[in-house]
């Protein structure tokens, strides 16, 4: 078991609100806690694939490695003031993609885009957006913690492609695009499976961090369509068509 009771009480947070709402919202606050610790082992996983050719790279993604586990701890301190439990069943250890079908560093390359230009971009744009629709209080000041550490771990990754695109070759690029398909395919398929639909939201319930998964879904489209795919295009990938030719698992 994975327990951040000690520390997540250590976190001042009081909740206002309905209580007939806590239930619902405890259920995002595990996910959300048990997905923020769980990243942690993806950047430390990213930093030690960068670590043989960018030892200054992979000493940043180290500390992100610790920034995401401090995210679990801080919703793990809002799970614990609306009654829930600050533990979870350790996941299983899921070894990051090695992508032994090219070289190192093009391997490494699509990692810093699957996690920081596609993921992280996509979270900053949500945690943003949920942001906008609370009070001040607690859970907002939580949210902001995590949203300024988000938008470094996407900057690196954008930073990152920047310093590697005029290295790449035109078979380079084509294989990156193949990649960016299946990327593309994985961060959809998860985006929804965290926001399942639901009817309208009650009053109250975006203070709770409760959100529109419509509204949300909607979102992490316009992201990928007008800030992430651009962006990528811009540094000569084939982001356009891999993100219209996009493999969902299963």
């Amino acid at each position: 078991m994975i327990d951040l009771r000690e520390e997540a009480r250590r976190v001042p947070v009081a909740v206002a609100g309905s209580s007939d709402l806590f239930a619902a919202a405890r259920d995002t606050w595990f996910g959300r806690m048990v997905n923020e610790h769980s990243s942690a082992a993806v950047f430390a996983g990213l930093a030690e694939q960068l670590r043989p050719f960018d030892a200054a790279a992979a000493d940043t993604c180290a500390g992100f490695a610790e920034e995401e586990r401090h995210h679990g701890v801080l919703c793990g301190a809002v799970l614990e003031a609306i009654g829930g439990e600050a533990t979870f069943p350790a996941p299983a250890t899921t070894a990051l993609p090695v992508h032994a079908d090219v070289p190192a560093r093009e391997a490494a390359l699509r990692n810093v885009l699957a996690i920081c230009c596609l993921a992280e971009t996509v979270a900053v744009a949500l945690i943003g957006a949920e942001r906008l629709e609370m009070a001040d209080g607690p859970i907002r000041r939580v949210l902001s913690d995590i949203l300024a550490d988000e938008v470094g771990h996407a900057r690196f990754g954008w930073r990152w492609l920047a310093a590697e695109a005029p290295r790449l070759d035109a078979a380079t690029r084509a294989r990156l695009g193949r990649y960016l398909e299946v990327a593309f395919g994985h961060l959809e398929t998860h985006e929804h499976a965290n926001l399942r639909l639901g009817g309208p939201l009650p009053a109250g319930a975006a203070d709770l961090g409760l959100c529109d998964a419509g509204a949300q879904r909607a979102l992490f489209r316009d992201t990928v369509e007008t800030v992430i795919v651009p962006r990528l295009e811009a540094h000569g990938l084939p982001a356009r068509a891999a993100w219209a030719s996009r493999r969902n698992p299963g």
